[in-house]
């Protein structure tokens, strides 16, 4: 059995070796900026008016939150972020960030970019992953008439097989071009839809090895039994399961919906519950041999992983478990993996930047939401700069 290495998050000099001086002077006001959410809020808010008002500011934001938590505004300039991250074995999933029009046209246009980003990828050997939201792909109205039994006619059983077409061929050429792919989760209210699409899409190029992951926002209470069920049919169909468990991402509007709409609210009483549920899914894969992607900010829950991997004797280069961190936060969890031998991917989200306003507004919002996050990457940073000096 393999001894896999100690790991120490509080590893800074590791956390921050991609970053000259001046590089984490800016993350420092970036920060700053994030961890007082009024500035944030005023900021975001700001930016927002002035792509409407088509004010000159685009320069501005590629040199501040755009630079940092996104690759660029193209494919090709988000390699030259790959690339850097892979000088220090942090591997990279290339993440179009763009909100489409809904229309026909537009999931078209989306599938198509998708499919260059892992045409692209496959070139490479730090670039393992292609991933899609379903709702880039079809109409989600449609997924919420098949998800509540409403029988589709005419051109919206048309468009809905459009939309299987789209998820059909992004899988497969993930399988044809020997990558893997993630499918992200979404609203409760069609995510039923999106388990069948990956199912459908597992049991037809997860055979020989895993290619489809599918998501499970542990954030909702039956999660963890719908992981366990996936599993149990994997097993009958004899295809093998790919999972990313993630705490969440919708908490806000799937409470306003359930109690608008009066139906049982599908969310977890508390944080408590989420962890405890999280912990048991990571835990459920190691033991059942699931191919894991641990999406996670959260440093116990990545430590502990460690330690399941070590007990279980499980290679950190097998490519059964994959560790996953989005570009610009917790570089002190990705490095200090990737670091020790483990298997590691930033989420890199890009497109043009007025396109990507919406995806910077929810990151801004995180970092300033959830449980000190902001305050612990602005501790973080202020810590390497005074070690920089001594």
């Amino acid at each position: 059995m393999p001894v896999l290495p100690k790991i120490s998050f509080e590893n800074l000099e590791v956390a921050f070796a991609s970053k000259s001086t001046a590089e984490l002077r800016k993350m420092y006001l970036i920060f700053a900026t994030l961890n007082n959410n009024l500035i944030s809020d005023l900021g975001i808010g700001l930016a927002n008016l002035a792509f409407k008002l088509k004010l000159p500011v685009k320069g501005i934001m590629k040199k501040t939150m755009f630079g940092h938590f996104c690759g660029g505004e193209t494919i090709a300039e988000s390699i030259q972020a790959c690339k850097q991250l892979a000088k220090f074995g942090v591997h990279s999933i290339l993440d179009l960030s763009v909100e489409g029009k809904g229309d026909e046209e537009s999931f078209d246009a989306t599938t198509e970019e998708i499919y260059q980003t892992m045409v692209e990828s496959a070139k490479t050997d730090y670039m393992p992953f292609g991933v899609f939201k379903v709702t880039g792909l079809g109409d989600y109205h449609l997924m919420i008439k098949v998800q509540d039994g409403e029988k589709l006619v005419g051109e919206e059983l048309a468009a809905f097989d459009r939309m299987k077409a789209r998820v059909d061929r992004l899988c497969k050429a993930a399988h044809d071009l020997g990558l893997r792919i993630l499918v992200d989760a979404e609203e409760s209210w069609f995510q039923n839809v999106i388990d069948d699409l990956a199912y459908e899409a597992m049991e037809k190029y997860n055979r020989e090895r895993c290619v489809v992951y599918n998501t499970y926002q542990m954030y909702r209470h039956d999660s963890l039994e719908r992981l366990k069920n996936a599993q149990e049919v994997a097993l009958q169909k004899g295809y093998l399961l790919g999972a990313k468990p993630v705490r969440g991402a919708y908490m806000e509007k799937e409470r306003a919906r359930a109690a608008e709409m009066g139906y049982r609210d599908p969310i977890q009483p508390n944080k408590e519950a989420t962890d405890r549920d999280y912990n048991a899914a990571i835990l459920f894969c190691v033991e059942n041999g699931i191919h894991l992607v641990c999406a996670s900010h959260n440093e116990k829950s990545n430590l502990e992983l460690t330690k399941l991997m070590n007990l279980r004797g499980i290679d950190p280069n097998s490519g059964l478990v994959f560790f996953s961190q989005l570009y610009g936060m917790s570089d002190n969890i990705s490095f200090n993996l990737a670091k020790a031998g483990y298997r590691v991917v930033k989420y890199v989200p890009y497109g043009p930047v007025e396109k990507v306003m919406p995806y910077l507004t929810r990151r801004a919002a995180e970092n300033t939401s959830i449980a000190g996050q902001s305050s612990r990457e602005f501790e973080l940073i202020k810590r390497e700069m005074r070690r920089r000096k001594q």
